[in-house]
Order: C-alpha cells, then structure tokens, then sequence
C-alpha cells in the first residue's frame, strides 16, 4: 500500500544527517529540532500554534480536554471513520453522537449534522477523510449559530486547503477552533515512529493546549491544571523536519497517482472513482473507490460480494488494498453503550460494503501503476 523504503532513500543523505546530529547532541528529549519543527510547521500553515505532540489519537484527546466539557456533553462524528475519533470522546466521558456522511466525499456536510443537534451538543469534529476537506464553511457558520467548538481531525488531510465562497482559502486543521494531525509513518507527512500535532489560531487556547501536553504545566514543577505527558520525539522531529519541505511535492505526486487511476478506472460502470470536491485540494492519502455492490447475470440481479471479490482477485495478482473502513462506527462494540446514533446511517453502511483503498504513495511509477489498472480491468472483463 504505501512503499517507505525507496522514499527513506530519496531522502536518505539529510535524513541520516538529521539523525546522526540528534544521537551526537544527546538532546533527546524536547531538544532544538522538536522546537524548531514547531516553527517550521506553524510557518507552513500561514502562522496558526503548533504543539507536537506523541501521536495522533493524544492530539485529539488534548484537544478536548482543552475545551472544558463536562461528562455527558455530546460531540457529533462522522459514523465512517477510524475509531480514534470517537474512542477519545469516550475516554473523557463525552458522548459520541454518530451521524452519517456525504456518500461523495465520505465527510460531514451540515444536512448530517443538523438532526443531531441537541442541548447537550458542544462540538462537531469534521474528520478530513482520505486527503480532502469536510464542507467546512456551512460547517463553521452552522457552529457559530449554534455557539459549537469545531475540532478537525486532519490525520489524513496534512497539506490539504478549502476555498471559502469569497475566495480565501486554509489549510486543513486551520479553520476550526483546533486541528489535530498524525505523522504515523503511511501518513502524507510520515516520521519513523509515532507522532502527532495539534494547530490553533487561538493564543489562549494554545497556551492551554501546551499546558496539557506537558503535565498541566506551563513552567517546570508548577501544573496548573491536570496534563498528559504526551511529547513529539526529538529523533522524529528531526526527520519531520527534513520532510516538512517536501509536503507539497509529496502531495503532488500523489494526485499525480491519482490522476493516472482516474483516467485507467473512470471508464469501467462497476467503479466509482474518487469525487473531488471543487471547494478543496485533494492530497490522496488513500486512493478509495467505489465497487457497486450488484451485477446483472442475465434476466437476474445479483446483490453484495463484488468488492471483496475485487479484493480477493488483486490478492491473487500480488496487489494489495485495504477496506477503509469495514463497519461504521456504530457497529463497533466499544461504542454500542456510549454512543448515540442519528438516523439509519444508510450511506455509512453501504460505504463499508463497497469502499476499497489501492496503492498510492510518492514513489509509485507507470510500470506499477499500469500493471494494477490492467489487472482490475481483466476482473471486470471476466465478470
């Protein structure tokens, strides 16, 4: 699915480089890179606060915890999403309200939030699925109609924008109250091991993000308020900061991937290719098609089974692909007694029956990418 090999040797020279000076400084911990790295970012993203932070599930229980909710307030998801979303809602005793997506772009848009509107809603998290934003500017109004926190979960949208209707356009992350990201190694911007960041352009709310991030302190022995210990690694930002410059190329060659699906698969009727919505970059994280979930043998039709068939085709041909994701939300048992679910999340459901994530990283080639395309056109040949 993603190749980190043959990026690592692209990249190899600074990246050594950058690790060798960290081992030879000694500053393991909270040294010049994790600060410098902070710098950088925040610089990419036109100046909002960035904390680092270890990971990216940490970015988003920080965030929360930021908010000062109270046990049995609601925040509204996305049913069709990873679980890391929600599980960190939970945790704090927060209540998950699970609603259902756009079957376009899989994200949220306000038709899917507005029935779940209660007294107890506090905040909304549009999760950037797969490398493109959620509607954010009926997202963003409806919020402050309705005076709701709006955290976005950009794991999977680092480099992705948003045009607005007058033409001003943000970074992914950026446009919320907070945004949280992932530098899990297969992310678009990956570090060698765990990793996250949470944005703001609110200076309170940073000072206060930074606090919880580092034991609830914001000078050593005096904690104002109860913290995680949750830190980016020196080793890891220091080849994050060797990365950083590159997102954009990263990204690009990406879409670059993406393009050549498009044109290979659009023209077969059993797949949808990726919509991409006009109002935002694409950055494909994943490449996720549609396998429609009928086919007509003679006078019959024949309903369920084509995508894992799909799947278990290009096994046989040495392709991998992965079903992101394979129930929704509201179907996992870690939420069946926290949860509450708006509607039949019928898009949701028939999403997991139907999605199907191929290849795509940076160092994919024609070859490759030839050799896929033909082997899911002889599928549907066969068929």
């Amino acid at each position: 699915m993603v190749d980190l090999k043959s990026q690592y040797n692209r990249l190899k020279g600074p990246i050594d480089e950058a690790i060798q000076s960290t081992i030879d400084n000694t500053r393991f911990i909270k040294g010049p890179n994790f600060t410098k790295f902070q710098e950088e970012l925040s610089a990419y993203l036109n100046n909002a606060y960035v904390i680092a932070c270890a990971n990216g599930t940490d970015a988003l229980q920080i965030a929360f915890m930021a908010l000062n909710l109270e046990k049995g307030d609601e925040v509204i998801v996305p049913a069709f999403t990873y679980a890391a979303t929600a599980e960190v809602i939970g945790l704090l005793g927060l209540t998950p309200v699970m609603v259902d997506v756009d079957p376009q772009t899989f994200n949220l848009t306000v038709e899917n939030i507005r029935p779940a509107l209660t007294s107890k809603t506090k905040a909304i998290v549009p999760v950037h699925l797969f490398g493109q934003c959620a509607e954010m500017e009926g997202i963003l109004k409806f919020a402050k109609e309705h005076n709701l926190y709006v955290i976005e979960d950009t794991a999977q949208a680092i480099g992705s924008t948003y045009t607005f209707s007058d033409g001003t356009k943000e970074f992914a992350g950026c446009m919320g109250d907070i945004g949280t990201t992932s530098f899990f190694p297969s992310k678009n911007l990956g570090c060698f091991g765990d990793g996250g960041a949470i944005f703001t352009r609110n200076t309170e709310l940073a000072e206060r993000l930074r606090m919880i991030a580092n034991h609830g302190q914001a000078k050593q022995y005096f904690h104002e308020i109860i913290g995680v210990n949750s830190r980016l690694d020196e080793l890891q930002a220091a080849i994050l900061r060797v990365k950083l410059p590159e997102l954009d190329d990263f990204n690009e060659r990406r879409r670059n991937v993406a393009d050549f699906y498009d044109q290979r698969l659009s023209k077969i009727p059993e797949i949808s290719t990726p919509f991409r919505n006009p109002k935002s970059s694409h950055v494909f994280h994943q490449y996720t098609i549609l396998v429609k979930s009928e086919r007509v043998i003679s006078d019959r039709v024949e309903i369920g089974g084509r995508r894992d068939e799909l799947k278990n085709y290009l096994a046989t041909k040495g392709i991998p692909s992965m079903i992101y994701y394979p129930m929704p939300l509201d179907e996992q048992k870690a939420f069946s007694s926290i949860g509450r679910v708006v509607g039949n999340l019928e898009k949701s459901k028939q999403l997991c029956k139907e999605v199907l994530s191929l290849p795509i990283h940076t160092e994919m080639d024609e070859e490759q990418l030839t050799y896929i395309t033909e082997q899911i056109i002889e599928f549907f040949k066969q068929q």
